[in-house]
């Protein structure tokens, strides 16, 4: 989330800013070149001594030398389906140190998937490779398990075992389920605070959580953690500086999971996850950085976010990335209860009119040929509910969908970093969902830093408009620090958008459930990040009912 008035200059000197690697590869390369994307991939194995895509070679680490803990990043699952789950760990005994502290050799190791705990009953064992080359990162997909099922899982390798992880699988495709609940998080800056968020969500009974955005920021952290104001400990001076390399968003994703709030969410639940802007920099749109960069460095930039966002996180073979090119929106069901549609709002879409300034709508924001989510993206979404027997379709992404204007006035300022900037998009959309029958559509939203709960207008200038659909806005996990229960602007939204139902500025997550007859969202809010251990509290619980869209306070 950029801030307010941002505008990117055509004609700003950036030189200074580029790190000399990305300048060194970019040169090398040529400007041309790095116009295709085929180019950013080759730039970036020549700038970081890495294979574009595939599977490393090397010489094995013997892991009975491994003399420290190497699972200090924790584990993961994610992606559920009705026959599979994904296992993510990473080995790192240093993890504050480039290369996490292991050699540059391969470690094998030994996983195990039980029905219970102890793991008296193992139902699936095998052993995976964990190659330098993805920063000692695994990705196990296990399959033939049975489907909505609850399993645990671990690693081992040499002495050291892991945590005990717990997930589970989707219910088969076609089976008739009557109840899921759901959590949606987004925006962890680490340095605006505690994720005793994540600490709640661990204990709080969901079948899987959606990461939203914004996992982790490219912005410096100091010494004392930034607002965690850290007593007790020095973080390393590498963190003090903007990320840029691979090396940089490497170690930047170890300082986050080495947060044990996080671990332990990840832990308890299997995550789905999506990107956001600050995975690789803040505002960025397509191959366009927020200052204008020349496209051959923000390339490898991207390049570079974009594979260690994959190597640390419970991501499948399908989204491994392929240079500054990453495969991310996909499809997920439970049951036929629900659909659920991820998107990728960040890189495929048209640069953000008006200079990403906020602004009224006009002619350059609502020009039909530009996009948010990509021509592609689009047509699969459309096409998915058109094919889509749910029940509830629920279309997890990142910016705010639903019109949002800041004031009062006739020509009312706007974000032209979210939906409202890219109205020609969401008109195509809506239409999309009105004529595949989607009745009951959910939007699963992150980024603003606050909850919001809309109810989403055929036309939003009508308030007696038909209403399409819920819109249900997670607020940050600790993005903008401690916040406020009531915003200075909480009136004046309120009257400039009646179709706000809730705004809320504390930090939380939200709880959905739905059945066959509604959802439900409860928004679950803490009163402090700057310092650990708050308690969490609800703020405010809404339904819409199946067949009728509409928010109603429960």
């Amino acid at each position: 989330m950029a801030p307010a008035g941002r505008r990117r200059s055509l004609t700003q000197d950036t030189s200074s800013r580029h790190d000399p690697e990305l300048v060194a590869a970019a040169r090398h390369f040529g400007r041309r070149r790095f116009f295709t994307v085929t180019a950013a991939a080759a730039a970036l194995a020549f700038s970081a001594n890495l294979p574009a895509r595939g599977v490393a070679a090397g010489t094995e680490l013997d892991a009975a030398r491994i003399g420290t803990d190497p699972f200090t990043l924790g584990i993961a699952s994610g992606d559920p389906l009705p026959d599979s789950v994904l296992l993510w760990t990473r080995l790192a005994p240093e993890p504050y140190e480039p290369g996490g502290g292991l050699a540059e050799k391969y470690v094998a190791v030994k996983w195990e998937v039980a029905i219970d705990d102890m793991f008296i009953f193992v139902v699936r064992r095998g052993t995976a490779i964990a190659y330098p080359e993805y920063n000692h990162s695994l990705h196990v997909e296990v399959d033939d398990l049975d489907p909505g099922r609850e399993y645990y899982y671990r690693f081992r390798t040499g002495t050291w075992i892991s945590e005990t992880g717990r997930t589970r699988t989707a219910p088969a495709a076609t089976a008739a389920t009557t109840r899921l609940t759901y959590a949606a998080v987004a925006c962890q800056a680490y340095h605006d605070g505690y994720f005793t968020v994540h600490r709640h969500l661990a204990e709080d009974d969901v079948d899987v959580v959606f990461h939203l955005g914004d996992y982790l920021y490219e912005y410096a952290v100091d010494s004392a953690g930034g607002a965690r104001d850290y007593t007790d400990r020095k973080l390393p001076d590498l963190y003090n500086r903007e990320v840029k390399t691979l090396e940089d968003y490497r170690l930047r994703y170890a300082l986050y999971k080495s947060d044990p709030d996080l671990r332990a969410a990840h832990a308890t639940h299997p995550f789905v996850v999506t990107w956001d802007d600050h995975e690789t920099e803040n505002n960025y749109a397509g191959a366009i950085s927020e200052n204008d960069d020349p496209p051959q460095e923000f390339l490898l930039r991207r390049a570079a976010a974009y594979r260690a966002h994959w190597e640390n996180q419970p991501l499948r073979r399908a989204q491994q990335p392929d240079g500054p090119d990453m495969q991310l929106y996909r499809r997920l069901q439970w049951g036929t209860l629900a659909q659920f549609d991820v998107l990728d709002t960040r890189q495929y879409r048209s640069d953000q009119a008006y200079g990403d300034s906020r602004h009224a709508p006009g002619p350059e924001s609502d020009d039909p040929a530009r996009s948010i989510t990509g021509a592609k993206q689009e047509d699969w979404l459309i096409d998915g509910w058109r094919a889509s027997q749910a029940h509830w379709n629920v279309m997890a992404q990142q910016v705010c969908f639903s019109q949002r204007k800041f004031d009062l006035t006739a020509e009312a300022k706007m974000s032209m970093d979210a939906w409202d900037g890219y109205r020609a998009s969401r008109r195509r959309v809506l239409d999309g969902a009105r004529s595949a029958g989607v009745d009951n559509l959910v939007v699963m939203t992150g980024d603003v830093h606050v909850g919001y709960a809309f109810d989403i207008k055929d036309d939003f200038d009508d308030p007696a408009s038909r209403t399409l659909g819920t819109e249900i806005v997670a607020t940050s996990v600790a993005s903008g620090k401690d916040g406020a229960d009531k915003p200075a602007n909480w009136e004046t939204y309120h009257k400039a958008n009646p179709h706000l139902k809730f705004y809320n500025g504390r930090r939380g997550y939200v709880r959905v459930a739905l059945d066959r007859e509604q959802a439900r969202a409860d928004f679950r809010t803490v009163s402090a990040v700057t310092t650990p251990g708050a308690p969490v509290t609800t703020a405010a619980s809404f339904v819409t009912e199946s067949g009728n869209p509409g928010l109603q306070p429960a």
